[in-house]
């Protein structure tokens, strides 16, 4: 097919056209016409022409790079026949990339002062100049301004954020990088700014990042040059929240630093996420798992021990991860939530059980407070016990990217957070004291991660109807 011509050899050339040129808005006398010559010889390939006519005088010309076959092309509408069997999305990046090349030539006439001067060759020259700015040292500005990405990791080091809050960050600004290399592959070329970004370029990134497991398959270039330690997945809405959550964040910081005065969020609202009721382990189901034998399975039996241990202390396993035999202080576990420590430096204190006291007397000589692996495979084995200890009861979860209910057997989501859920909900159960259960969990007051933890079940809605007794 001939757009393979266009796409081939010049490839690169043509995303940099679209990387580097932004066409204005532009009013001119002159009449543009892209057009083919062809010899009597038959060929399969031919370049555009483009001819520029301004009145009798000014008559200037321009051949592109792009070819195609000339079976079919359409002098009169300028693009390729409309009747012919050709590739839609390949017609219309070829249509697309006659079209910007006319309103490049525009912008460059419309732009010229001494238009008369001005010759073919010289329209070359500027067409180049366009699209290979790199070419040409003396048009780069020393005092270049500061770009979307640079302000980018600006704000990752001037603001005070978790090792893994930045690493979310830095997954976002990787997907906006790969934002602008696929509008470059469909001849929609964008480079991101503070002030070209529009509720309309929000809801545009917003398709993409709601598409990109389906773009990783269709272009896989773009991954090939900002990749991904793991395979882009179906994002459902929450995901998509978090995201533009975050991305708002940058830009307001970008606007109390005077970067920018533009703020598009002013016209985009970022949905409210959508949770279902939080599942987590009762003390029984914990008590049955912490006394169901593992001896055929040591290892297991260990991550048992560990996970057990984080139903107990309630924590998140990031946080547990990080712990030494130091953090155990007169008979209590004492840690600063690495979510919160930046902004909210608030030491969490906790009481260890016998049962929690019994575990760490199993690992006295670990170097860690006790012999974690890697989170993953905690996880996988956390599937593991609870299926071995007969934990597989049906609970009602929302479909992250469908935010339908489905019901799914309790040892196949289980994971780590199912230990501080635990933690959270059997204790609120007991006290139902928010104040006092996030005192013990590291949740501030009011948080709305907490309130989701607050399961009102059965057994409490029945003490308040008694109430009224």
């Amino acid at each position: 097919m001939q757009i393979i011509a266009l796409c081939g050899a010049n490839v690169v050339q043509i995303l940099y056209i679209c990387t580097t040129y932004k066409p204005m808005n532009f009013r001119i006398m002159a009449t543009i016409q892209a057009f083919i010559r062809t010899t009597k010889r038959k060929t399969d390939s031919v370049n555009i022409r483009f001819r520029l006519r301004d009145g009798r005088n000014i008559q200037l010309f321009h051949t592109s790079e792009f070819t195609i076959d000339p079976e079919v092309w359409d002098d009169k509408k300028q693009a390729i026949k409309a009747k012919v069997i050709y590739p839609s999305l390949e017609r219309k990046i070829f249509n697309d990339a006659v079209n910007e090349r006319k309103r490049l030539i525009g912008d460059i006439y419309s732009e010229t002062i001494n238009k008369e001067a001005l010759t073919s060759d010289m329209l070359d020259i500027e067409i180049d100049k366009k699209i290979n700015p790199h070419k040409y040292p003396e048009l780069k500005n020393k005092h270049q301004e500061q770009t979307f990405f640079e302000a980018f990791d600006e704000f990752l080091n001037k603001r005070k954020l978790s090792t893994v809050r930045i690493n979310n960050f830095k997954v976002i600004k990787r997907a906006l990088q790969r934002y602008e290399i696929y509008k470059k592959y469909i001849r929609q070329p964008i480079i991101l700014t503070f002030d070209n970004i529009t509720s309309d370029t929000l809801i545009d990134i917003e398709n993409f990042m709601r598409n990109e497991h389906q773009y990783y398959i269709d272009y896989p270039d773009i991954y090939a040059q900002i990749p991904e330690k793991r395979t882009p997945q179906k994002r459902g809405q929450n995901t998509i929240n978090d995201i533009f959550t975050k991305i708002r964040t940058f830009i307001l910081w970008a606007i109390k630093e005077k970067k920018t005065t533009n703020n598009p969020f002013e016209n985009y609202t970022v949905e409210e996420c959508v949770y279902g009721t939080p599942y987590y382990i009762s003390i029984d189901e914990r008590n049955t798992l912490y006394n169901a034998d593992l001896t055929k399975r040591p290892q297991l039996a260990i991550q048992r021990d560990i996970f057990v241990f984080q139903c107990l202390i309630g924590c998140r396993v990031g946080d547990m991860y990080k712990m030494t035999k130091d953090n155990v202080m007169n008979g209590a576990i004492e840690y600063v939530a690495r979510k919160t420590k930046e902004n909210r430096p608030i030491t969490v204190r906790v009481p260890l059980n016998s049962i929690a006291l019994e575990i760490l007397d199993r690992y006295p000589d670990c170097p860690k407070l006790l012999p974690f692996i890697s989170e993953q495979k905690y996880n996988d084995a956390i599937k593991d016990m609870f299926l071995i200890a007969g934990l597989t009861r049906l609970v009602t979860v929302i479909n992250p990217t469908t935010r339908e209910e489905e019901k799914k057997p309790l040892n196949e989501i289980a994971s780590s957070h199912i230990a501080r859920r635990s933690f959270v909900g059997n204790l609120y159960k007991q006290v139902k004291d928010p104040s006092l259960v996030g005192s013990l969990s590291g949740h501030k007051e009011g948080s709305k991660a907490f309130a989701r933890y607050r399961d009102i079940d059965d057994d409490m809605k029945k003490e308040l109807v008694d109430l009224l007794i």
